[in-house]
C-alpha cells in the first residue's frame, strides 16, 4: 500500500438496508483509520465487497465480481470480503479467490481497526487470526468471524452516512427466528438490542445535524428488547419520533410474531411516525408456514392486518412472499393468492425460493420445478399488479406530503416519496425550486402500478 497519508479504499454494497447501514459504519471506521474513500477500484489500495447470501444469485455475484478484478492483484492492490457470505463461506473464500486478504463478518466489525492494522503488517493482534499461504497468494490473510454467540452490537460515532436528510439507526441486530429458509441467524448471529438510551443519543445527534427521516432497523426490528429493561419497542419507536426536529420514523423489518397492537397504537398516537408497515408474511398457506416455521398462522398474520385496517390513519401495508417452497402444493398457492385479495398489499416483493447452506430447508426435497417456481410467481405478481392499480387510483385528487429526494432533468419531474413510502413524482408549478431533502404539498393527479404522479400546490 502506499503512504499512510495516501491510503484509499473502495467499497462496493450488496443486499437489504442493514448491509447498506453496515458500510456507512465500516466507511466512517476506515476514514478513521486514515483512509480515503475512492470512486473506482483502480483508485483504490484496498477493495472491498460487502455481501449478502440471502439469494444463491446475489451471493454468486460476489464471486463473479472477486474473479473480475483477479488481475488487480498485480497492481499491489488487497481485497476484502465483508458481510454475510464472509460469515456463511469463511475461509472457504481463499480457496475459490486465492488473491482475497480480508474475510469479516458483520459480527466482528468492531474488530475492524485491529484487522487493517494486521493487514498493514503493524502490528501483531490478538484474537485474530491470521497466516501465511501458499505461493502466489496475498502475504497475509484475516479472518474475522465471531459465532452466533457474540453480544456484541457494531455501534460507531463515525459513521459516513450517505445521505443528508434520511439516515439509518440499527436497534437489533441477529435473528433468533430460524425460518426453514433463511441464513440469517448463522450469519448475523444472535439477537442482541441496544439500549434504548443509546439509540435515543444517536436520534438527536442526527436531527441535530439536519436528519429529519429515521428508519430503524434490524433483521427482527420488533423483537427489540431494551438490556436496560427502560422502554418496549413500540415506546421506543414514539420516543425517536418525539425528538425535536424528527418529521419521519420508519422501521424495518418485522416479524408477524412479534408484532402487538401496541406498535399500531403508537402510529396513531405519533403523527411523526410513518403510516406505512412493512410485515413479511411468506405465504397465505398455515400449512406452509409450519413448513417454513414462521411461527405464526394464516389467521394470526390476518389478525395483525385487522388491527392496522382498523387504526385511525390509514396504514399502507407491503409484504414479501416466496413461491415454490418444498411441498408448497397447487391448494398452498392458491391461499397465497387469496390472502392478496384479503389484505389489499400496496406492495408485494416476491421471490422464488432456492436453497441456502446451514438452513434446516437444505434437507427438504424441492421438488418443485424453475418452470413451476417461474408460472406461479408470474401469476402472483400480475394479481398484485391488479391490486396496486386499484389501491393506487384512490388517491388521486388527494393532497400528500412528501419528501424530495432528487430531480429528474429529462422528464422534468421531482421524485418524492410519501409517508406511506410511495413514490410520487411531480411538477413543481408554484414557480419555487424545491430543495432535496426539503418536503412539499402535492396534489396527486395520476396513478400508475408502482406510483403516483402530481403537482406540486406548497
Amino acid at each position: 500500500m502506499s503512504g499512510d497519508s495516501q491510503k484509499t479504499f473502495y467499497l462496493e454494497t450488496f443486499g437489504c438496508q442493514m448491509n447498506v447501514h453496515d458500510s456507512e459504519k465500516v466507511i466512517g471506521t476506515l476514514m478513521q483509520e486514515g483512509y480515503r474513500q475512492v470512486e473506482t477500484v483502480e483508485q483504490a489500495d484496498l477493495i472491498l465487497y460487502n455481501t449478502c447470501s440471502i439469494r444463491d444469485k446475489a451471493e454468486q455475484k460476489v464471486f463473479h465480481r472477486l474473479a473480475d478484478f483477479k488481475k488487480l492483484q498485480a497492481k499491489g492492490k488487497k481485497f476484502g470480503v465483508l458481510g454475510c457470505v464472509a460469515q456463511q463461506e469463511g475461509e472457504k473464500i481463499f480457496e475459490r479467490a486465492p488473491h482475497v486478504s480480508l474475510v469479516c463478518g458483520s459480527a466482528s466489525y468492531t474488530n475492524l481497526p485491529q484487522m487493517l492494522m494486521k493487514l498493514e503488517g503493524k502490528s501483531a493482534v490478538q484474537n485474530l487470526e491470521s497466516r501465511k499461504p501458499e505461493a502466489g497468494s496475498p502475504l497475509v490473510r484475516i479472518t474475522g468471524l465471531d459465532d452466533r454467540q457474540t453480544d456484541k452490537c457494531f455501534e460507531t460515532e463515525y459513521t459516513a452516512r450517505t445521505n443528508p436528510h434520511r439516515g439509518y439507526i440499527t436497534i437489533i441486530e441477529g435473528c433468533d427466528k430460524f425460518c426453514a429458509y433463511c441464513v440469517v441467524p448463522f450469519t448475523r448471529g444472535k439477537e442482541r438490542s441496544r439500549t434504548s438510551d443509546s439509540v435515543l443519543v444517536e436520534a438527536r445527534q442526527m436531527a441535530d445535524l439536519g436528519y429529519t427521516d429515521i428508519q430503524l432497523l434490524g433483521q427482527n426490528v420488533n423483537s427489540y428488547k431494551d438490556p436496560a429493561g427502560k422502554k418496549s419497542f413500540a415506546e421506543l419507536l414514539a420516543a425517536v419520533g418525539e425528538v425535536l426536529g424528527i418529521r419521519r420514523v420508519r422501521f424495518t423489518t418485522s416479524h408477524p410474531r412479534d408484532f402487538g397492537r401496541d406498535i399500531v397504537e403508537a402510529i396513531d398516537a405519533v403523527p411523526t411516525l410513518c403510516d406505512h408497515v412493512h410485515l413479511p408474511v411468506q405465504s397465505g398457506s398455515t400449512r406452509v408456514l409450519d413448513a417454513m416455521q414462521r411461527l405464526y398462522t394464516r389467521e394470526q398474520y390476518l389478525e395483525r392486518i385487522t388491527w392496522m385496517k382498523a387504526a385511525k390513519r390509514e396504514i399502507s401495508i407491503t409484504t414479501d412472499v416466496i413461491v415454490g417452497f418444498p411441498g408448497e402444493t397447487e391448494a398452498d398457492f392458491e391461499q397465497t393468492l387469496s390472502l392478496l385479495d384479503d389484505v389489499g398489499y400496496d406492495g408485494v416483493f416476491t421471490f422464488k425460493y432456492s436453497a441456502r447452506p446451514n438452513t434446516p430447508a437444505l434437507g427438504l426435497e424441492d421438488a418443485i420445478s424453475e418452470e413451476e417456481k417461474s408460472r406461479r410467481l408470474e401469476l402472483l405478481m400480475t394479481k398484485q399488479k391488479e391490486i396496486q392499480l386499484r389501491n393506487y387510483l384512490k388517491y388521486i385528487g388527494t393532497i400528500s406530503e412528501v419528501m424530495v429526494e432528487a430531480h429528474n432533468v429529462s422528464k422534468g419531474q421531482w421524485v418524492g416519496r410519501t409517508s406511506q413510502n410511495k413514490t410520487l413524482n411531480f411538477t413543481n408549478t408554484i414557480g419555487i425550486t424545491p430543495q432535496i431533502g426539503s418536503y412539499a404539498q402535492v396534489l396527486v393527479t395520476r396513478s400508475f402500478p408502482n406510483s403516483l404522479a402530481g403537482e406540486q400546490v406548497v
